[in-house]
């Protein structure tokens, strides 16, 4: 989910050509209604959406069963440092596979990310 149309081109230009497929969206109920026709096997997130924050669409995706384990990057231009101190504890709580910042975030470092995140979880 991204509001940016050029970045979200160029990331599905990338991501193409890295063996995913990849569907965008900018509108996040829109977004919602197609995880549940889709079933996608991750979700990159901005903050920064249309209407909401990207922390309430997460709530609201972790509040259903079937999405409480898709793996979720966050891919955001806001900080850390704009997110306050209790940010860890609520992406921690959301749990977020990895969140990325934009500006100091290049493509490999995503892919990677993309990558780590798409591994299954080790059984306990």
């Amino acid at each position: 989910i991204e509001a940016d149309r050029l970045l979200a081109a160029n990331l599905q230009a990338f991501l193409k050509t890295a063996g995913h497929q990849m569907e965008w969206h900018v509108d996040p109920q829109v977004a919602m209604d197609a995880i549940d026709k889709k079933k996608p096997d991750l979700l990159i997130l901005d903050l920064l959406l249309a209407g909401r924050s990207g922390v309430e669409f997460l709530y609201e995706l972790r509040s259903y069963p079937d999405w409480q384990k898709l793996p979720v990057i966050v891919f955001s231009s806001v900080s850390n440092r704009e997110l306050g101190q209790s940010a860890p504890d609520a992406l921690k709580q959301l749990d977020i596979a990895v969140y990325l910042y934009k500006p100091q975030t290049n493509l490999s470092q995503l892919a990677a990310a993309i990558k780590q995140a798409l591994q299954p979880m080790p059984v306990r």
